[in-house]
């Protein structure tokens, strides 16, 4: 097996010191130009690579952020990443991006992993609403600021859609179609999303003087389509089914559409649907999905500013923030009744 070349071999074969080498890998106008030359060249032949991980050591600072979000088969949080990637490429910083699936288990992996890297800092999303998995990585000492979820400011940094505003805008619009009897599939209720977001419904319920008891909550396992085609297959299953469904994201919702589809239940004439992210599919449905939009790309992105600033030069001013973002309704044909369609319940 072939051994690693090191500083100290191009250092021999370059006939120069190695502190000369590092200067030409990290200060390159410092050294003469023949010098540089003769070193760059020595680099390139031998194939010396220089080790990020025992610059790391040294510097005492990781050039990587680690990005952990719920899932990354949902494109809401390849847009999140995106966001933060180009931020974080713009200081000559790099971005691991891991999956939790959701799993608290998994969550605490990850945040140990990432300690053990040594990470300049991380993004999350979490999922272990308790705070355990956080609390033993507090103790490392390495900033993270939250996507997507609020933390009280003298915690951390964090930037989040008002979810509550987006479920309230959700249910009026469906209250101003005319339904009255509204279903809210939703993922895991132990992710404040979700309840955030049925919380929204419910006050737009409040302010339109009927009882809560009008929104059926079908709470599904996962956030993904196979659980909205889950959920939808119980939706078809009731007695009287709800003329109106609001979907906690548009994966769910796109699988509920899909058994409706499969059904034969017309959308949005026998049953309108809403769903959240406004990821770019929801557009490009079968019938094009009404959905709450989160302006994804710029949590990513801010979120990475706030890491940046907490880890870089300016890291003695910094001050944590809670930044709450606004939503905004998106209305597509999923939830707007065709010429001749009707509403009501279905059984």
């Amino acid at each position: 097996m072939a051994q690693s070349v090191g500083i100290k071999d191009v250092a021999r074969v370059a006939g120069v010191s190695v502190g000369t080498v590092s200067n030409v890998i990290n200060r390159p106008d410092s050294v003469a130009e023949e010098t540089r030359a003769r070193v760059l060249s020595t680099i390139e032949r031998l194939g010396y690579v220089r080790s990020e991980s025992a610059r790391h050591l040294r510097a005492g600072r990781s050039r990587i952020i680690a990005l952990l979000v719920l899932d990354m088969a949902n494109p809401f949080f390849v847009d999140v990443a995106t966001g933060a990637e180009r931020v974080a490429r713009q200081s000559g910083l790099g971005v691991m991006l891991c999956n939790s699936a959701q799993s608290s288990s998994e969550e605490a992996e990850y945040l140990g992993l990432f300690s053990e890297q040594r990470v300049r800092g991380v993004l999350i999303t979490p999922t272990d609403e308790t705070g355990r998995n956080l609390e033993s990585f507090r103790r490392q000492d390495i900033p993270f600021v939250f996507v997507d979820r609020v933390v009280s400011s003298d915690e951390g940094c964090s930037v989040s859609v008002d979810d509550v505003t987006g479920g309230a805008l959700a249910m009026r619009h469906l209250l101003a179609q005319g339904h009255t009897d509204i279903a809210y599939v939703s993922g895991p209720l132990h992710l404040a999303q979700c309840r955030d977001r049925r919380a929204g419904a419910l006050l737009a319920l409040e302010e339109a003087g009927l009882p809560a008891d009008r929104l059926r909550v079908v709470e599904a396992e996962r956030l993904d389509v196979s659980a909205g085609r889950d959920s939808g297959a119980r939706l078809l299953g009731l007695h009287i089914r709800p003329s109106a469904v609001f979907c906690a994201n548009d994966l769910l919702a796109l699988g509920v559409l899909q058994s409706m589809y499969g059904a034969g239940v017309a959308v949005p004439d026998e049953m309108a649907l809403v769903g959240y992210d406004d990821i770019e599919f929801a557009s490009a449905a079968a019938v094009p999905l009404t959905s709450v939009r989160q302006p994804a790309s710029q949590m990513g992105r801010l979120a990475a500013e706030l890491l940046i600033e907490e880890t870089g030069e300016s890291a003695a001013d910094h001050r944590h923030q809670r930044i709450v973002l606004q939503p905004e309704l998106v209305v597509r044909e999923s939830s707007m009744p065709r010429a001749g369609g009707g509403h009501g319940p279905r059984g």
